[in-house]
């Protein structure tokens, strides 16, 4: 019986799976974006978005953990300095799927995961976030004022 397992093993052994998760975690910091089958992706999502959580921090403890499982040192560098930069506010959800449809050779479920604060076409239509989430019933209403004229001192002289 299986209960409670909910780990995929990507039909590969552990020392196989933690390289690769390893291998595209590097790429996808690397890179900001990667092709991937669809269950890679999904492990791919639990391996790094708490990689990614860690990096917010910068401490010595938190760069030691991280680089015991990503194993390259620019990859590390790089998530502390620029990622955890970018992602700073933001309070979880760093990485996106986007399925892409099947494999011509092998008719794989192929997706696309990338890292969301770097994608510039889905954030470039979307308006700033409200900083409150209350809302104002009612409200002040606008009053309009004449614009007020003033001679510029620099005609006279």
């Amino acid at each position: 019986m299986r209960h409670g397992k909910k780990f995929n093993h990507l039909g590969r052994q552990t020392a196989h799976r933690k390289a690769m998760l390893a291998n595209m975690a590097c790429s996808l910091i690397e890179h900001k974006r990667i092709n991937t089958t669809v269950a890679k992706a999904k492990a791919l999502k639990q391996f790094v978005e708490p990689m990614i959580t860690k990096s917010k921090t910068d401490t010595t403890h938190n760069r030691r953990i991280v680089m015991a499982k990503l194993r390259q040192t620019e990859a590390v560098t790089e998530l502390f300095r620029d990622v955890a930069q970018k992602i700073g506010d933001r309070p979880g959800g760093y990485t996106r799927i986007i399925k892409l449809g099947n494999r011509l050779g092998d008719n794989a479920d192929m997706a696309m995961i990338e890292l969301v604060d770097y994608n510039e076409i889905y954030n470039a239509g979307k308006a700033p976030k409200k900083t409150t989430r209350r809302s104002r019933r009612g409200g002040s209403k606008a009053t309009t004022t004449p614009p007020v004229e003033t001679k510029a001192s620099n005609e006279e002289e």
